[in-house]
């Protein structure tokens, strides 16, 4: 969907929802996409604005910057989760979603309107690169650029993926320019950043769900709060999302654990007393790759994927950490 086509349907929804006449001009601020005109009652608002689709925790720092820079600033998104927008209120951000929901904060007036139904998000399966495979293909890339240059049966032994499934992927990378051709025989990834960050949030949606073992506690309490103590089999069982967001930037205190594993799920019970249980606060999931070096946590690249994915501002400056230290150049 167009930046254009968001902004039609977010502000018919909008004035339907609120009564509250609203103009929109595409010509706006440097770096932002348009301006909006709110006529409230008798009163004038104008505002600068930026457009989003999905609206994830990876970017909520740059929506921030623009808030600070470009007041009065809004937000206009296809689709906001709960989370980013109780962020967004926090720092008293105003916004309008597609299907009519609204908030705005200032001395005088103050609107809050969360009653209409989320609007589905719908993801773009046709892609072979972002498919549950691709994914898999796709992660090894991102932990090893270079792998991207063997031959199609290296590729294929490395990740377990048929020679047919590499020549799909590829060619989805193609399509999206999200390779870049050097020459006949060598590519590159063209925007690092930004095909990590598309990784995450196929990820999300196409593979994540499927890998999920099961949600736990510990029969002790204690070994929650103590989780650095508990003795997980190298390379086989591995921290992921926030305790390995803690233990590569000694700068998140988990408030949740996860862990992503070969064992099963009779044997993680055994191993580390866990319990299953639907409102615990270990989340267990089937670790997809075969290699990594003797290490506590799952590679950076899954670290800082399920960190943005956690739409929570501390996990997202984690992750921004991780990216820098860990995935930068």
């Amino acid at each position: 969907m167009t930046k254009e086509q968001i902004v039609q349907q977010a502000l018919e929804n909008f004035q339907i929802a609120t009564q509250i006449q609203a103009f929109w001009n595409s010509n706006g601020m440097e770096q932002l996409d348009g301006k909006l005109r709110l006529k409230i009652e008798d009163e004038i608002f104008d505002f600068n604005v930026e457009i989003k689709n999905e609206l994830r925790g990876h970017i909520l720092p740059k929506i921030f910057e623009f808030n600070q820079k470009y007041q009065p600033f809004l937000l206009i998104a296809y689709r906001i989760y709960p989370e980013i927008k109780k962020q967004l209120r926090e720092y008293n951000i105003a916004y309008i979603e597609a299907n009519g929901n609204f908030y705005f904060r200032d001395r005088n007036k103050w609107f809050w309107i969360e009653s209409n139904t989320p609007l589905k998000v719908e993801q773009d399966n046709r892609n072979r690169a972002f498919t549950k495979t691709g994914l898999r293909v796709l992660f090894e890339f991102l932990n090893n650029p270079q792998l991207i240059n063997q031959t199609y049966r290296q590729i294929a032994e490395y990740t377990g993926t048929s020679i047919g499934n590499i020549t799909h992927i590829m060619n989805g990378l193609k399509e999206e320019n999200l390779i870049l051709s050097i020459d006949k025989n060598t590519f590159k990834i063209q925007d690092y950043q930004k095909v990590l960050i598309k990784w995450a949030e196929a990820y999300q949606y196409n593979l994540k769900p499927l890998l999920k073992l099961g949600t736990f506690r510990f029969l002790k309490e204690n070994d929650f709060y103590n989780w650095q103590q508990v003795d997980l089999k190298k390379n086989i069982t591995l921290w992921g999302s926030e305790p390995a967001g803690d233990i590569l930037t000694n700068y998140l205190n988990p408030s949740e654990l996860t862990i992503y594993t070969e064992e099963s799920r009779s044997d993680l019970m055994k191993n580390y007393k866990l319990v299953p249980d639907a409102n615990g606060r270990v989340q267990v999931y089937q670790k997809f790759w075969k290699s990594y070096p003797d290490e506590l946590t799952v590679p950076p690249v899954l670290v800082y994927a399920d960190l943005v994915n956690q739409n929570d501002r501390r996990c997202t400056e984690t992750a921004e950490k991780i990216y820098e230290q860990y995935l930068q150049n």
